[in-house]
């Protein structure tokens, strides 16, 4: 293949099915994703985690840490520090309780999939090792639902330090797609002290990558990849250091980032705005 893009050979005949009328659009779940960036000799790297090939979707495709809102996400008794959640609110484009919810997603799925948690005893203070039995515990029990993220912390004392996330994009699945979500992307810098682990059920192998590195393999076909991954990783290409990406991230645009597919002279076409390089032209009588 050209590239690693990641291309479901059903997308076809969804899309032709919602030209069509005959598929309805599922509600998108809204979710979190957080690229995790530490700094080295040669810049910054970001954490990176396989999907293990026998998942159902993207199987083998490299994401970051991240998945949907817990309906407890919103609980109104979170520990919080950092910007008020009117501020989140603004930046995110969505209610108080929304941006609460999206922002403890980023936290908890973080802390669950790599096991760095961006929190800490005071509003100026973040744990350190998070590696013990009893941290592992609390972390399968997040995992399990057994208890909601707003009880986490207070189990531990601890509060959400949301200063240390930056938003950086936000995609939405397209249309055709029976599982849908509505994917806010941050960024944040691997706190001192802390280490990355493979925490997920869902993933084979974890990297850290520089952002460069990980496009390359995309390019030449050896990695496999999300259309919002690769892009965002373009996206942390040009700066030098972690610093440099959170410091710019106040500036990007979260307009969302919303397929279309269309009928036009006998093809079906693809493309994401303002991404022309994901655009697929389908051939209405056949497969991509």
């Amino acid at each position: 293949m050209a590239n690693g893009q990641w291309y479901p050979p059903e997308w076809p005949d969804r899309i032709r099915a919602l030209s069509s009328g005959e598929l309805t659009p599922a509600t998108p779940r809204r979710a979190a994703t957080v690229m995790l960036l530490r700094d080295s000799v040669a810049g910054p790297a970001v954490h990176m985690l396989r999907r293990r090939a026998s998942m159902a979707f993207a199987g083998g495709a490299y994401a970051y840490p991240g998945g949907g809102v817990d309906p407890r996400d919103d609980d109104h008794l979170v520990r919080w520090a950092g910007p008020s959640l009117a501020s989140w609110a603004a930046r995110l484009g969505v209610d108080e309780p929304g941006a609460q919810a999206i922002v403890c997603a980023a936290v908890r799925e973080t802390y669950e999939e790599a096991g760095v948690l961006l929190a800490g005893p005071t509003p100026s203070s973040v744990v350190g090792d998070t590696t013990g039995d009893d941290w592992e515990a609390d972390r399968e029990a997040l995992v399990a639902r057994e208890f909601s993220f707003a009880q986490f912390l207070d189990r531990r004392g601890l509060v959400l330090r949301s200063d240390l996330l930056a938003a950086w994009a936000r995609w939405i699945t397209p249309e055709f797609e029976p599982k849908r979500y509505d994917t806010f992307f941050f960024v944040a810098a691997l706190p001192e002290g802390q280490r990355t682990r493979n925490a997920s059920t869902e993933a084979d192998r974890t990297v850290w990558i520089a952002p460069g590195e990980a496009t390359a393999g995309y390019d030449k076909g050896d990695l496999l990849m999300m259309p919002p991954t690769i892009a965002t990783l373009r996206q942390l290409s040009p700066y030098g250091s972690a610093a440099d990406a959170l410091a710019a991230a106040p500036e990007r645009d979260l307009t969302p980032v919303l397929a279309q597919a269309r009928l036009e002279d006998g093809e079906l076409i693809l493309s994401w705005p303002g991404h022309t390089e994901f655009t697929k032209r389908i051939p209405t009588g056949g497969q991509a």
